[in-house]
């Protein structure tokens, strides 16, 4: 495993106290709010995902004893840059027909 994989699955486990290796999504956020971390346990190996966002920052919730719980549909606006907890249409119907 490398070291930033290795890094953030001690994290979790001492830090939050959870099973790295459970096949649950960790999501660590940079210091600026600009770059995401994931790690992953599919079973076989740990996999690490990055995205850094060339403007603005993740709108990152507020976590009360260290851990966010977030559905599919969170997660994707997250990992998109949307603000999560007001999502708003690009556009507007212009008729209802």
């Amino acid at each position: 495993m490398s070291k930033g994989r290795q890094g953030l699955a001690l994290q979790v486990q001492q830090g939050l106290k959870r099973d790295p290796h459970g096949g649950d999504l960790f999501v660590f956020r940079g210091r600026t709010g600009s770059l995401i971390k994931i790690i992953w346990h599919d079973g076989i190996r740990m996999s690490l995902y990055a995205k850094r966002l060339e403007q603005g920052r993740f709108v990152w919730p507020s976590a009360r004893e260290g851990i966010v719980s977030l559905t599919n549909a969170q997660l994707s606006c997250l990992l998109e840059g949307i603000d999560w907890r007001n999502p708003r249409y690009s556009w507007r119907p212009q008729s209802a027909g």
